[in-house]
C-alpha cells in the first residue's frame, strides 16, 4: 500500500548510512507504531523510529519506513518556519490515580531522616565485606550511582540477600518526622486512589507514614520488593507498578524527588511533579539548582508538597 505525504517546513532532515532523508513531520501524521527503543536525537527533536502513515494526499509517495529521500531544491518549495508553540506541562483534569515517593517527598526533607538510613548503608557494607568504613561509603555511593540504588548495585555485584540490608538500614529514628494533619486533609481531598511507590521497605513506609497519621489514606505500598529490586529510573519497575496495581498511566501522577525516576513516569502518559530537596547525596540534584527551566519530563515543581497540593485542592469553604 502507498501512503502520500505533502513536505513540509517542519519536516526532520535526517542523515542516515550516507543518505539524508526527510522525515515526515509528526504533526501531519495519522498515527504511529513506535516501539520503544533507544533514543537517537536530542531533546526537542522526534526521539525514535517508527512506522507511519500519513493523511494527505499527494504525488510524493512515502516508503514503508517512513523516510523521504532528499532532493536538492526541496527546501525552497516548503511553507516558512511556524514558531514552536510553548510546551504546556500536563494538568490533573484526569488524574485519579495519586502516586507519592516517600523518602524527601512525602516526609520533608528537613527531617534529615535519609541521613541515617544513608549512614546505616554505609556501616551495613563495612561488616558486610569486612573493609574500612570510608571504603564501604565509597562503595555506597559508587553503587548508587551506577545502578540507580545501593541495594541493586549489592545484590549485583556481591550477590547479597536483600532481607537483612533492608531491615537494618531502616530501623532508624523517627522521631524527627512529625504529625502532619494538613498534610493528611489535603490527600484525603484528592480524588481517586492513593498509592505509596517507594525504593524502600514496605515496614519503613509503614512506619513513616504513620508517623506523619496519613497511613489509612493510601490503598497500598509498592516497595522496593514488590518491584523486583528494580530502581525506578528504569521503566520496568513502573511496569510492575502498573500491573499489579491496575494503573491507567494516563489518569495517574506521581510526586518524587530525584528527577531521573520521573523520566519513565513522563514517557508512560503520566503527570510529574518533582518536590525539590534541600538533601544532597546525588549529583543531579545540584544540577537543579541551575536550571534556567525543568527539562521536559518535569511538568511541575515545588519546595513544599503540602501547600502545592493545597493550592489546588483548597479546603471548602468554612471547613
Amino acid at each position: 500500500m502507498v501512503t502520500k505525504a505533502v513536505p513540509s517546513r517542519n519536516d526532520l532532515l535526517l542523515h542516515f548510512g550516507g543518505q539524508i532523508f526527510q522525515f515526515v513531520d509528526p504533526s501531519r501524521v495519522a498515527f504511529v507504531v513506535a516501539p520503544p527503543i533507544r533514543n537517537v536525537l536530542d531533546d526537542g527533536a522526534l526521539r525514535r523510529d517508527a512506522h507511519l502513515r500519513a493523511s494527505n494526499s499527494s504525488d510524493c509517495p512515502l516508503p514503508r519506513n517512513g523516510l523521504l529521500p532528499y532532493r536538492r531544491g526541496m527546501e525552497s518549495s516548503l511553507p516558512p518556519l511556524s514558531p514552536a508553540a510553548p510546551r504546556q506541562p500536563r494538568g490533573f483534569d484526569r488524574t485519579r490515580v495519586w502516586l507519592f515517593d516517600l523518602d524527601n517527598t512525602l516526609y520533608p526533607a528537613e527531617c534529615n531522616l535519609f541521613a541515617q538510613v544513608d549512614r546505616k548503608m554505609a556501616e551495613f557494607i563495612a561488616r558486610y565485606l569486612g573493609v574500612p568504613f570510608a571504603y564501604a561509603r565509597h562503595l555506597q555511593k559508587s553503587y548508587y550511582r551506577q545502578f540507580g540504588t545501593t541495594l541493586a548495585g549489592l545484590m549485583a555485584v556481591h550477590k547479597m540477600d536483600p532481607k537483612d540490608f533492608l531491615d537494618y538500614v531502616h530501623d532508624i529514628d523517627l522521631a524527627p518526622v512529625a504529625e502532619h494533619p494538613e498534610l493528611r486533609a489535603v490527600i484525603a481531598r484528592l480524588p481517586g486512589r492513593k498509592l505509596i511507590f517507594t525504593a524502600g521497605s514496605h515496614g519503613h513506609a509503614e512506619r513513616v507514614a504513620g508517623k506523619l497519621g496519613v497511613l489509612d489514606l493510601f490503598e497500598d505500598i509498592i516497595d522496593i520488593v514488590d518491584s523486583g529490586f528494580i530502581p525506578k529510573e528504569q521503566a520496568e519497575a513502573y511496569h510492575r507498578m502498573i500491573a499489579s496495581h491496575s494503573v491507567d498511566p494516563a489518569q495517574a501522577a506521581m510526586f518524587e524527588d530525584m528527577p531521573h525516576n520521573l523520566e519513565a513516569a513522563h514517557m508512560l502518559g503520566m503527570t510529574t511533579v518533582l518536590v525539590h530537596s534541600s538533601y544532597i547525596d546525588h549529583p543531579i540534584q545540584l544540577k537543579i539548582r541551575q536550571w534556567t527551566e525543568p527539562p521536559e519530563h518535569i511538568h511541575h515543581m515545588t519546595e513544599n508538597l503540602c501547600g502545592f497540593l493545597e493550592e489546588r485542592w483548597p479546603a471548602p469553604a468554612g471547613a
